[in-house]
């Protein structure tokens, strides 16, 4: 005669365990804070990236011309020898990234380490015009972009947009290279590491 095999009680299932935010919104646990002093110890070059803003009315002769704009940036890298191409990482709404999403050509200056005050002017925040602050800056128009390349940057480089990737609270635009000169600028880069601006050595 065939037993019937007892049956095995349920085992009770174990109820998930919600992962809770930090208080900065990271459901991974690194706050704001934390994250902004681990990647301070991530030294980087210093660049200024430019470009025209066109005109209001370009069928109009008379009226005012584009303005030039400049925007510090430390998230600024090569991605490709063939085609040249490199990324700038933009805050999501700033000036420029709203500008570079209607202007595809731009440029920029890698800054010397003499250039400490280009870098800290353009990288205030609540400026009304760029145009005071190339006032007194040396630069040249690239043929390329008609952006400003600053006078004694260690090198400079005109872009076309490629791509446009929105990453988080920024976009990244990765721009095919164009144009890029060596001028014989003296002295070291200019870097940035643990939220101030310095020179090697």
């Amino acid at each position: 005669m065939l037993k019937t095999p007892p049956s095995t009680p349920p085992v009770p299932s174990t109820p998930a365990v919600p992962v809770q935010p930090s208080p900065a919104g990271h459901a991974e646990g690194v706050s704001n804070d934390e994250f902004r002093a681990a990647m301070s110890r991530l030294a980087a070059g210093v660049v200024l990236v430019t470009a025209v803003e066109p005109p209001l009315d370009p069928d109009d002769p008379a009226g005012p011309a584009g303005e030039d704009v400049g925007m510090t940036a430390t998230a600024f890298m090569s991605v490709s020898l063939d085609p040249p191409l490199v990324l700038v990482s933009l805050r999501e709404g700033s000036r420029m990234d709203d500008l570079l999403a209607e202007q595809p050509r731009w440029a920029v200056s890698v800054l010397a380490e003499s250039q400490r005050h280009i870098a800290g002017r353009f990288a205030m925040k609540g400026r009304v015009s760029d145009r005071l602050l190339f006032a007194d800056i040396p630069y040249r128009r690239g043929e390329a972009s008609g952006a400003p390349l600053v006078g004694g940057a260690l090198a400079t480089l005109e872009c076309h947009t490629e791509q446009r990737v929105t990453a988080g609270d920024h976009t990244l635009v990765i721009g095919r290279v164009l144009t890029a000169r060596v001028p014989s600028a003296d002295g070291g880069p200019l870097a940035y590491f643990r939220g101030r601006y310095r020179q090697l050595g």
